[in-house]
């Protein structure tokens, strides 16, 4: 039967009424790019990133100002109806931001915490457990996040010298991966010795490239029953990021490991932080664990398709879809699991219409200037004349309200 592998057991974490791991759908998250010091920008691009879908949204608190704008931060997004969970990302003096600002230590749903950046030798204990009694005193979970950018240099070096002297050293690479997971699941046994739930631990091992990623991961989902957190880091620009980490991602979320993810990609100078939501939502919706939007299905056009009709009028409903979906949620409940087709000639367009809840197969190039539509698997119409699209587009708003609107609900009474 076709599927992913079964789902890796692992704890359920509750971060701020969202559940990741204990069996809980896979969560979407993302981060800000803004000054959080800068509260109205920071508000602003949390409310787009939650718009657009992210369940919880990282910030960066790296100095007073921004940990003194946490609370503020998270009292206007209540106020507007926005209680998306906020993550505190602490490297280097997090300890002293959150023993300095309670209420930021308040309003936070997660820490994450780089056991690789926390300090060193006896300053590093310290600075960690400092952190780690802030969560227990305050009931917060913890990301404990190893990045191979920042990773514990005293632990490598010691695995290693003990891999050179031993009788089958194995590969550098190897090694490498080996102090990444000692390092998270030290880290996290010391957070356990210091009081906290295993309930309260999300673990990451985040490296850049896809392989080692693949490796490092499956390793450590078998040594450990942590919520994992995935993430492909430094993923890049454009495509290359995007297919990057959805070949590595959806590698492990096959194979059945991965809890809640981040698509770490680096904007455009001025681009839209939510093509990341949008990509993580991509990746769950096609491989089929997660419904977040309708599906349009276009053919991607040949010869038979001249004519770029069927292009804009599959663009032209996707683009309303995307757009409209933040209401709909709320107005026409299940209406993500909604399908479209949009298809371009006879060869296939007739069958991509029967499967989809509602369907096009507009007329190819030399075909008759007629289009028939389908409705649950059925013919229903054929549209003809220069507005065929407009007509459809009325039809599929049509469908909705009598699907998943008060039409339905009348009906169903």
């Amino acid at each position: 039967m076709a599927g992913p592998a079964e789902r890796r057991q692992s704890v359920g974490v509750d971060v701020g009424g969202v559940m990741v791991g204990g069996g809980a759908p896979v969560v979407v998250q993302s981060m800000t790019n803004t000054d959080t010091a800068d509260i109205d920008a920071t508000v602003k691009q949390v409310m787009q990133l939650a718009r657009a879908g992210s369940e919880i949204v990282r910030i960066t608190v790296d100095r007073d100002e921004s940990a003194a704008a946490v609370p503020e931060i998270r009292d206007r997004l209540v106020s507007m109806g926005y209680d998306v969970p906020l993550v505190g990302d602490f490297h280097y003096i997090g300890h002293k931001l959150l023993t300095d600002h309670p209420a930021c230590a308040e309003a936070l749903a997660k820490y994450r915490i780089n056991p690789g950046n926390v300090g060193f030798k006896a300053k590093r204990d310290t600075q960690f457990s400092t952190l780690i009694d802030i969560a227990n005193k305050y009931d917060k979970p913890v990301r404990i996040g190893v990045n191979w950018g920042s990773l514990d240099e005293e632990l490598l070096t010691k695995l290693m010298d003990e891999n050179a002297a031993s009788a089958a050293p194995i590969s550098a690479a190897a090694v490498q991966r080996e102090a990444i997971i000692q390092s998270a699941l030290l880290s996290a046994r010391r957070a356990e010795e210091l009081g906290m739930g295993r309930d309260k631990i999300i673990l990451s091992t985040k490296v850049s490239d896809v392989q080692h990623l693949i490796a490092v991961y499956q390793d450590l989902a078998a040594r450990c029953d942590y919520a994992l957190h995935l993430g492909l880091t430094e993923a890049g620009m454009g495509s290359k990021g995007i297919v990057a980490s959805s070949a590595a991602l959806g590698i492990l979320l096959q194979q059945g490991i991965g809890d809640t993810i981040r698509i770490s990609l680096t904007p455009e100078p001025g681009g839209d932080r939510t093509t990341e939501v949008k990509v993580a939502q991509e990746l769950l919706q096609t491989m089929g664990f997660r419904q977040f939007l309708p599906v349009v299905a276009a053919c991607p056009g040949c010869g038979r398709t001249t004519s770029t009709t069927f292009q804009t009028l599959a663009k032209d409903i996707q683009d309303h879809l995307n757009i409209s979906m933040p209401e709909w949620r709320e107005r026409y409940p299940g209406v993500e699991t909604l399908s479209v087709a949009v298809m371009g000639c006879i060869v296939n367009g007739p069958g991509e219409s029967k499967h989809a809840n509602i369907g096009i197969s507009l007329p190819g190039t030399g075909e008759t200037p007629a289009a028939p539509v389908f409705v649950d698997g059925e013919k229903v119409a054929t549209l003809r004349g220069a507005d065929v699209a407009d007509q459809f587009k009325v039809m599929v708003a049509d469908y909705i309200e009598r699907k998943f609107g008060a039409g339905q609900k009348t009906a169903a009474e």
